[in-house]
């Protein structure tokens, strides 16, 4: 369709913002013959989830301190004067990055979409707790999660009594829906996790550390019916796409990867998109919705389809991303034959691991370091991202983290740091609204792993575009446009 035409159609939709909700919503109309016009107020894809340059991410920085972007506050840059960094279009930093598991359904409707031929996803390897030294003189140190029978059974790192607790725990959570052991942790199901793995297991703080971070819970206080759950789906991802792990990451920055093909394929079904138009007024009192967009167009659509970018009620989250100069090689071995070498190792500092003055570190830090095989930095280099709850000086305990991270990876000399990007995000309306001809989907996750919930409010948001005629069954269910090879197919 001409770029010129677009104030003359009826569009049957407009979806505004390019986050992976509104992406996900295009892929799965792009088969289905409606006009649909896709627009972004930014000038890149992915919304809360984008991936930026190093330029980039400065604008993103100087427009936040000047215009208030709602989910995002206290942004910052720090250069260190260092030699090392390299031109700005060799980095893509991910805003919100997320562990995707093997079992998600996220991947299912990749699949089924026939989307999943467009994203090189990688291996996300082991998961590390960082330990401080007992002697203050001595280096801190990373200890591996073991998450399979034979990692228990191999590791040094807990005793032969511990190895029996975590095996009863593992034998458990793999069963966790049946009949009988849903008997033993309903009671505990919305109380914490460690307190069910407390009373039930009788887990020391070490144990209880190992399966709090499988679930990545930002603030350590998961339930016991969520935390179960990620904990079985992380298991029983191991080895579903290949041996020795259970989550991936898409290359190129994460999410954003996967926003922008949902994009191209709603653009390849018919779709047309404008980047840097954004909504400036509208009229709702016919029963069409006319727009006119910061382009200076005007448009009509039978339904808006918005991302919600109100903040939500639960705590935000603290971020610092930084760029080393060191591929951090150790924290990438394979540990499983014939597994890939892994792109991504999670560590986590357990509260309590630094000595910050001031406030105590009382909630967990996560860290997600991404190798250059992942697209984001150079050959020699690494990503860190670094996440915990937002306090009055969550800032210097990500920058405290950092540096004890620093000393504890096995290398031959002490990484330093480039680049440090550090900023606040605030969580998103949980729900999603439709008021009359306005849908407004929810905010972005602030959990690390992918959820899988986000998913339900796009599929209701296609029903309400394509109506009842259509059948459930065909949602984000389409064949190849062009014939493939038959090694090419895994589902």
């Amino acid at each position: 369709m001409a770029m010129g035409s677009i104030g003359d159609t009826l569009w049957d939709v407009v979806i505004c913002g390019t986050g992976l909700q509104q992406s996900l919503l295009a892929l799965s109309l792009s088969r289905s013959g409606k006009n649909i016009l896709h627009i972004d107020p930014n000038d890149y894809y992915g919304g809360a989830e984008a991936a930026f340059s190093l330029q980039e991410a400065e604008s993103w920085v100087d427009h936040l301190a000047t215009e208030d972007k709602g989910l995002f506050r206290s942004a910052s840059i720090t250069k260190p004067d260092v030699v090392g960094l390299s031109f700005p279009r060799a980095y893509s930093l991910a805003l919100a990055p997320q562990l995707i598991h093997a079992r998600s359904e996220l991947l299912s409707q990749l699949v089924s979409s026939r989307a999943y031929r467009q994203v090189e996803f990688l291996a996300v390897g082991s998961f590390y707790i960082f330990k401080a030294p007992i002697d203050p003189e001595q280096q801190p140190s990373l200890v591996r999660i073991p998450s399979t029978r034979e990692d228990v059974f191999s590791t040094t790192a807990i005793s032969a009594k511990a190895k029996r607790g975590l095996m009863k725990f593992l034998r458990f959570v793999l069963d966790y829906d049946s009949p009988e052991q849903r008997d033993a942790w309903k009671p505990f199901a919305d109380k914490p996790l460690v307190d069910f793995l407390q009373e039930h297991f009788k887990m020391d703080t070490e144990l209880k550390t190992y399966i709090i971070t499988l679930t990545l819970s930002l603030d350590g206080r998961i339930n016991t019916k969520d935390g179960l759950f990620i904990v079985h789906r992380h298991l029983t991802s191991i080895g579903h796409f290949g041996p020795g792990f259970a989550a991936l990451y898409p290359k190129w920055g994460g999410i954003s990867e996967i926003a922008q093909v949902a994009c191209r394929a709603g653009a390849v079904g018919g779709a047309v998109y404008m980047l840097g138009a954004g909504i400036k007024s509208m009229d709702t009192a016919t029963d069409e919705i006319e727009l006119e967009l910061t382009s200076g167009d005007k448009v009509k659509t039978k339904l808006l389809v918005r991302g919600e970018e109100s903040v939500g009620d639960e705590p935000s989250i603290s971020r610092l991303v930084a760029v080393v100069d060191s591929p951090l090689k150790t924290l990438f071995e394979s540990t499983v034959d014939g597994a890939p070498t892994p792109c991504v190792a999670v560590v986590a500092l357990p509260p309590g691991s630094l000595t910050t003055p001031g406030e105590a570190d009382t909630d967990p830090v996560y860290v997600f370091a991404h190798s250059s095989g992942t697209g984001e930095c150079p050959n020699g280099q690494s990503v860190l991202y670094l996440s915990t709850m937002a306090t009055p000086n969550s800032k210097e305990i990500l920058s405290r983290s950092l540096e004890s991270l620093l000393l504890a990876v096995d290398c031959d000399r002490v990484p330093q740091c480039l680049y440090q990007l550090y900023y606040e995000q605030a969580a998103g309306v949980k729900q999603s609204r439709l008021d009359g001809l306005i849908l407004d989907l929810p905010g972005p996750s602030l959990s690390l792993l992918m959820d899988d919930a986000s998913l339900n409010h796009v599929r209701e948001a296609w029903k309400k575009v394509v109506g009842d005629a259509v059948d459930d069954a065909e949602y984000m269910v389409f064949t190849d446009r062009e014939p493939v090879d038959d090694d090419d197919d895994y589902e």
